[in-house]
């Protein structure tokens, strides 16, 4: 008597499952890597909105207490005091100098520099100066950062 029979190949039903489940795992993989890199973009956009919105701050709190005689309608080079920043709306990103930064030109700046309560210190007593700085970019949500700037005895 002879044993039973060696089968050689596969079915066509093993074909078909074999096909179906290598595809499921490709797409999957692809739907990742899609996310991935969607999600990767949107964070550089948040960076470098922070870091706009970081470095006008820097440029805003390194000023002295106080509004100086050009508010409120400086240019960005005359502004000497803090309060002078108050309202300052750029549309695109500008350096120090009132330089138009051309590969953020998508971006939108907005400050807002008030007299603001800062524990003990009241309002009222106008001791300290509350800035806002928020930025607008192309796409994604807006990055509000916020600083205070006090006058010293």
């Amino acid at each position: 008597m002879r044993g039973p029979a060696r089968s050689r190949g596969i079915t066509l039903v093993e074909l078909i499952v074999t096909i179906v489940v290598v595809g499921i795992a490709v797409a999957s993989v692809l739907a990742v890597l899609s996310a991935a890199a969607v999600r990767s973009a949107d964070i550089m956009v948040r960076q470098q909105s922070v870091l706009i919105a970081q470095s006008y701050l820097r440029e805003i709190l390194e000023k002295p207490f106080g509004v100086d005689a050009c508010y409120p309608n400086c240019n960005r080079t005359q502004m000497a005091a803090v309060g002078d920043y108050s309202g300052l709306s750029n549309s695109g990103v500008r350096d120090a100098n009132d330089a138009a930064v051309g590969s953020l030109s998508g971006y939108k700046v907005n400050v807002t520099a008030s007299y603001s309560a800062l524990g003990a210190i009241s309002a009222a007593s106008r001791q300290a100066q509350l800035v806002t700085v928020t930025v607008t970019p192309p796409t994604g949500p807006q990055v509000v950062i916020s600083g205070y700037r006090t006058k010293y005895p």
